[in-house]
Parts: C-alpha cells; sequence; structure tokens
C-alpha cells in the first residue's frame, strides 16, 4: 500500500471549492461548436431509439463517441429535460436558450467531482518531507493544485466546452489504484475509460504491457527478465473477464441490432484528414510547413509548375483532406507506423524489465505523447493527456519537473487559438500566467538544490513569450491581419511543435537514463512514489 504523511482535511476541500466556484463564473463566457455537438447528442440519446444514435445525421455533428459515453449524454438528457425541453429536439440545431446554457455548464461542473477524487487519491500516493510546515514544501499540495487547477483543463472544458475533466478523472484514478497496487480496479477504471472516449487507446499499449508483465507474472529473475514459470492464467483470465464486461455493457446492445461496424464508422473517420483545423503541435505540422516551404521556394525558382500543385489548407478553419504540394502525403497508416515506432522502446522497456509505478507512469506518458506527436487528425487538446499524468513524477524528481515546466508551458500555449474572442483574451492571459508561475515557483522551491530548466529551455520559453505578444497583441492590429488571418495559427503551431517534440526527446533521454539504472526485476526509481508490487 501507498504511503501517506499529510493531512489535507485542512486545504484540499479549499481548493477544490476555489476551483468549482471559479468555473461557475465562465458559465456565460464563450463556447465553441463543441457546446452544440453534446447538446444534439443530448437530443439524439433523448428523443431517438437506440437503433437510430449512431445513424441519424440531421446535425453535422454526428455521434462520434462509443456507446458508453452515448449513454452517459443519456443519462444527462432525463436531468436535462427539467431545464428546457426544447434542447432535446434533433431539429433545434444551435439551440442555446440560456438554461440550456446553464444545464450545460453545470454538468461539466458537477460530473468534474469524479476528477476532484481522483486527484486526491493521486496525492495519497506521493510521499510529504516529515516536518514540512511550509504548504508549498508538500508534494501533495503542489500536486493537487498542478492538477485541480490546471491552466488547460479550465479554458478546454469551463470556456471551451467539453468533459475532459470527468474522463481524465477516470484516467488519474486508475493510475492511482495501480500506484496503490489495486490493478483489478485500475483494470476496470480504464476499461470503463475506453468505452467513454477512445482516443485514450493511445495509452492502452503501456497498461497492456504493464498489467501482462508485472501482475500476469508474478516474479522476475535477478537480473530483472521474465520467469516464465510464474505466469498466472487465473489473473490474465481475471483481466480479459473485465475488459469484455466492460465491452459488452458499452457495446451489446449494438452487436445484437448489428451495428458494431456502423459504430466503427463514425468512432474511426478516417475522411477528416491528416491535422485537424488549427494544427496540433507535433511532427506533421512541421511537416505541412516544410512541404509549403519547399512548394514555396520550387515555384519561386520556377522548380515546380503552380498550376499543378494540391492547394493546401493553411489552417483556415476547415476539416478536410489535402494532399501535400512537394512531400509525399501521409495515410492513416503511414501515420500507425509511426505512433507504434514511437511508442515502441517505452514499452519494450517496461516488458524487459519493469520499475515499478515510475516506469509504468513513464511509459503510459510517452504513450500519450507518441501517438500526439505521430497520430492521424490529433486535436490540439490532446497534450493535456500527457501533462496531467506528468504531474505526478514532476513533483518528485527534479528532471521530470523540468521537462513539466517546458511541456505545460508550450501545450497550454498550444491551446490559445480555442479561445480567439476578445472578452476571453484577458482571462486566458490571466490564468496561464497564474498557472504558470505557480508551477515553477512551487517546483522551484521542491527541488531547491539546481535550476530545473536549461540554457537553451530558458532561451525557448522566452522566445514563447515574444511569440505570444506578438500573435495575441500586436499582430490583431496590424495591417497584416487582413492579408495573412492564418499566420498567427501558423506561427503558434509551428513554434509549440518544437517544444513539445524536445519534450518527447528528453522523456525518451530519462527513460534511458533510469533504463540503465534498474538492476532487477523489482527494481524502481526511488522518490516519492514507490515501487508497485509484482505480486
Amino acid at each position: 500500500m501507498v504511503a501517506t504523511a499529510v493531512d489535507s482535511g485542512s486545504w484540499f476541500p479549499a481548493l477544490a471549492l476555489g476551483v468549482s466556484l471559479l468555473k461557475a463564473l465562465f458559465i456565460n463566457a464563450y463556447h465553441s461548436t463543441d457546446f452544440e455537438v453534446h447538446r444534439n447528442w443530448l437530443a439524439i440519446t433523448h428523443s431517438l431509439p437506440v437503433s437510430r444514435w449512431y445513424h441519424e445525421n440531421t446535425s453535422e455533428w454526428t455521434l462520434d463517441y462509443p456507446p458508453l459515453f452515448a449513454w452517459f449524454e443519456f443519462s444527462l438528457s432525463h436531468i436535462a429535460e427539467h431545464f428546457d425541453k426544447n434542447m432535446l429536439a434533433v431539429e433545434n440545431l444551435n439551440y442555446a436558450s440560456p438554461p440550456t446554457v446553464l444545464f450545460q455548464r453545470l454538468s461539466v461542473i458537477f460530473t468534474d467531482v469524479l476528477f476532484i477524487f481522483a486527484a486526491k487519491e493521486c496525492c495519497k500516493c506521493v510521499r510529504d518531507q516529515k516536518g514540512t510546515r511550509d504548504v508549498l514544501g508538500r508534494p501533495s499540495f503542489v500536486l493537487a493544485v498542478l492538477l485541480l487547477w490546471n491552466f488547460g483543463l479550465l479554458i478546454v472544458d469551463h470556456i471551451h466546452f467539453q468533459y475532459n475533466g470527468f474522463l481524465f478523472g477516470f484516467l488519474l484514478l486508475s493510475v492511482a489504484k495501480h500506484l496503490q497496487s489495486q490493478h483489478m480496479q485500475g483494470a476496470l477504471l480504464f476499461a470503463i475509460l475506453l468505452n467513454l472516449k477512445h482516443i485514450y487507446l493511445y495509452v492502452a499499449p503501456a497498461y497492456g504491457v504493464f498489467l501482462l508483465r508485472s501482475y500476469c507474472f508474478t516474479q522476475g529473475n535477478s537480473d530483472g527478465s521474465i520467469k516464465w514459470r510464474s505466469f498466472s492464467p487465473l489473473r490474465l483470465l481475471a483481466l480479459g473477464s473485465i475488459v469484455v464486461t466492460v465491452c459488452a455493457v458499452s457495446f451489446g446492445p449494438f452487436v445484437a441490432m448489428g451495428q458494431v461496424p456502423q459504430v466503427l464508422s463514425r468512432l474511426f473517420p478516417f475522411k477528416r484528414g491528416l491535422c485537424h483545423a488549427y494544427w496540433a503541435p507535433n511532427v506533421w505540422a512541421l511537416y505541412n510547413v516544410l512541404d509549403k516551404i519547399l512548394a514555396t521556394l520550387g515555384n519561386r525558382l520556377k522548380l515546380l509548375n503552380e498550376a499543378k500543385l494540391s492547394r493546401a489548407s493553411m489552417t483556415g478553419g476547415l476539416v478536410q483532406e489535402f494532399q501535400h504540394s512537394v512531400l509525399p502525403s501521409v495515410t492513416p497508416s503511414v501515420t500507425l507506423v509511426c505512433t507504434l515506432l514511437s511508442i515502441l522502446p517505452a514499452v519494450a522497456s517496461i516488458w524487459r524489465r519493469p520499475r515499478g509505478a515510475r516506469g509504468f507512469l513513464r511509459c503510459l506518458l510517452l504513450c500519450a505523447l507518441g501517438s500526439f506527436m505521430f497520430g492521424w487528425h490529433v486535436h490540439e487538446k490532446a497534450i493535456l493527456m500527457a501533462i496531467l499524468p506528468l504531474s505526478l513524477l514532476a513533483v518528485e524528481s527534479r528532471e521530470d519537473a523540468g521537462i513539466f515546466l517546458v511541456l505545460t508551458t508550450t501545450g497550454h500555449y498550444s491551446l490559445f487559438p480555442l479561445l480567439f474572442t476578445p472578452a476571453e483574451l484577458p482571462i486566458k492571459f490571466a490564468l496561464m500566467l497564474m498557472f504558470t508561475i505557480f508551477s515553477f515557483a512551487a517546483l522551484g522551491r521542491l527541488h531547491s538544490q539546481q535550476s530545473l530548466l536549461r540554457p537553451v529551455e530558458v532561451v525557448y520559453l522566452s522566445g514563447l513569450v515574444a511569440v505570444g505578444v506578438t500573435c495575441e497583441l500586436i499582430f490583431p492590429l496590424s495591417p497584416w491581419q487582413q492579408k495573412l488571418p492564418f499566420l498567427p495559427l501558423l506561427v503558434t503551431s509551428v513554434y509549440t511543435s518544437l517544444g513539445v517534440c524536445y519534450s518527447f526527446i528528453r522523456l525518451y533521454a530519462s527513460l534511458r537514463d533510469h533504463s540503465s539504472r534498474a538492476i532487477g526485476p523489482n527494481s524502481c526509481d526511488t522518490g516519492l512514489i514507490p515501487a508497485l508490487s509484482q505480486t
């Protein structure tokens, strides 16, 4: 069992209540098209029979989450009818009456209770130094703030509008259960999460290999290699039964109706194109820019025929397919191969030499970030899948704290284009500034021996400040705003891509360093997060 040495009874409820009140202040703020997406899903699941849920296409925002999330929307719809029944009519497109806005905003705030509980469980998985009276010197307090007051989660869920807090609650609670050696509960929570939102398939390899290696195989040899005779078929059967049961509850009705192919076609719409409307800061953003640069140079040097060049969408706001002009066009199969190759070393590492909780967490992070870097049609919001779990490692390791500061600052700034209305400009600047200052100050206090950032990282983050001021404050007032409206999005995407790529490389470097220190089957890093039991 994981030890904890802090009584959070005084400050944790205050943090949770404070952030909940802050969320309530955003009820009347700008909301994106995702607000209409979820209103439409409420209407579909409430007004139509189950057999039509994944066929309904009156709105362009068709149901494209797994069935368990559809059942979640169905449950919410029975509360929604007490606010405004008109929101549950499928034909009422773009319906946003004040009661509708109030209900949907409150539904996000109240379902965040799961995230708050998960954050508290994660805080139990870190050790506080005995005799520390300064709350900023307690890793559990710092972790609670980094999770509960996460800037990205606040603006994506409570302004832009989504239910990520509810979903990340399952992920963090699952991680916490594994940290506490309650593997069956952790597996159940992750199986539920996969059937709520399939984007978490990104980290499924980390879960699968970790549970097979460290739970189904109960022992290892002295050199860290696997002891094949220790395999437990009963444990594998128990894990398999959990996955099958959850999937049966979720997909069962659609299997009975013969609609699984239709459901899967909604869950994996590969015709949406390589990149989202605003390019997520990953490898493909850099690939797109390189293609555009080569096409422009080739055209000016008369090496290419401009009439034959494909017109690539340069962050024009449309979700569509396009062909690259000079470089080979990227297909879904190519992104799949690249993603698998990017996570293979991390997965292989925890198979060869499990290093307990810290090794599992690092593998999970690399799977999340590798999929973000090389995946197909990645949304910029998916960066939170790496930022939030990395918080646990940041409070226990100086090296990880440095990576966290770079990735979090970069990833959070990459979310700025989601809020493009003037009214939200001071809000996003103030919230990010507060979170960033706290992150630097609190983590610097925890790891006071040396500087957390390398010189190149300081230079890069200073440049990010210049990019933010230019794109958000100066450019909108310049004459270029009319001629090159896409330029701020392009600069933001490319510059933040460099920071995310750098963080990915540093995480892999840290994996190599810790792998070289692992000397046995139960070896793990010493620190605040204890080792997982192998039995």
